[in-house]
């Protein structure tokens, strides 16, 4: 089931992204799809567990517009459109508006509720988050994309849904008619005005050239490393010279797993070539408590001038937890790059490479 869900993630947020940089431009239209009614809003029952809320029922809901916000915490793309999600939160509750967050986990330590408890409290999600470990809400959505926003009106029909990242204006515009329908007065027209900052900032659609890309043997791309990848075993692997641009390689003594690849001995390192603005990497340490060291290069440079918030003007940073961690923020020119990383300690894992 999980497998299933991803792939059809990489596959829509890559043409999702193509959609909205283009619409930028005024070349192409939303993904959104408004003015008709998509069915009755489904139960919450089968989520596992509720933060900031007792568990909600649709008798909870009755008379509200309600926008369900589909999220994983490290998902960059629902990073970039959280801003609006919150925004819209504060100007319409008081208005009737109820936003619940439905977390599906993608990656195993994602289940992990402490996790998700830490996440919500240091991005300050102050609504209900339903956490949807059995994939149960998900299903009962028909979903398959994070993020991915659905709004019903207040007799408990969906009206609109927007998959991905873009067209926060229609949103909120989908938002006032429910509410006005429902009775509301006073709602002031203008659109949320956000200044995002760190992970949640609009990415440089123009200059980014590198897509997400997962590490794991089960769904990476570009592995460079000569011999490929060992899969469950561990192996001493070596980086070529020169990388193509989004190809990446090992070096060092690493285990390759389904979702992650696992350092056993200090100083190993991660390659990748890239054509991007920001540089993301998923990764945490493999033993609850315990920290990795690492330091980053841009072109075997210390990466002073791109350093960003998990990384000092040293290049220096530290894995404490399991989450994304923010590692390049360039200024322009963009070019292609390479990357590297190297860990001082044993014991980190690292799950995917996302950009902006």
């Amino acid at each position: 089931m999980t497998q299933a869900i991803n792939h059809n993630r990489r596959q829509f947020l890559r043409a999702a992204a193509m959609t909205f940089a283009a619409s930028q431009l005024d070349v192409a239209s939303s993904a959104a799809t408004s003015l008709f009614s998509e069915g009755s809003l489904p139960s919450l029952d089968g989520a596992t567990g509720w933060l900031n809320s007792q568990p909600l029922k649709r008798a909870d809901l009755r008379g509200k517009v309600v926008l369900i916000d589909f999220w994983t915490y490290t998902c960059i793309n629902w990073r970039r459109t959280f801003p609006y999600v919150r925004a819209w939160d504060a100007k319409y509750r008081q208005h009737g508006l109820v936003v619940i967050g439905v977390h599906t986990p993608e990656f195993a330590f994602e289940h992990d509720l402490e996790n998700v408890r830490q996440a919500v409290k240091e991005m300050r999600v102050e609504y209900p988050v339903a956490i949807d470990n059995d994939y149960a809400v998900w299903r009962a959505f028909n979903n398959e994309y994070w993020p991915a926003l659905y709004l019903a009106d207040a007799h408990g029909n969906i009206q609109y849904h927007q998959f991905g990242e873009g067209d926060y204006d229609q949103s909120e515009l989908e938002i006032q008619k429910l509410l006005i329908k429902a009775g509301a007065r006073d709602i002031h027209p203008d659109p949320v005005s956000i200044v995002a900052t760190g992970a949640e900032a609009a990415a440089d659609w123009n200059d980014l050239k590198s897509a997400e890309n997962y590490v794991g043997y089960e769904r990476t791309e570009n592995f460079a490393s000569p011999g490929r990848a060992k899969p469950g075993k561990s192996h001493i692997y070596t980086a070529p010279a020169q990388l193509k641009l989004n190809h990446w390689a090992l070096i060092g003594d690493w285990t390759t797993q389904k979702q992650a690849i696992a350092l056993n001995v200090p100083n190993g390192r991660i390659a990748y070539q890239f054509h991007a603005r920001d540089l993301h990497l998923v990764m945490g340490p493999a033993v609850r408590g315990t920290s990795v060291r690492f330091r980053v290069l841009i072109d075997g440079q210390v990466a002073r001038a791109s350093h960003r918030a998990d990384v000092d003007e040293q290049g220096n940073g530290t894995v404490t937890e399991q989450r994304m961690y923010q590692l390049i923020r360039q200024a322009q020119p963009i070019v292609d790059r390479r990357f590297e990383i190297e860990f001082l300690d044993p014991g980190v894992e690292a799950f995917s490479f996302t950009f902006g």
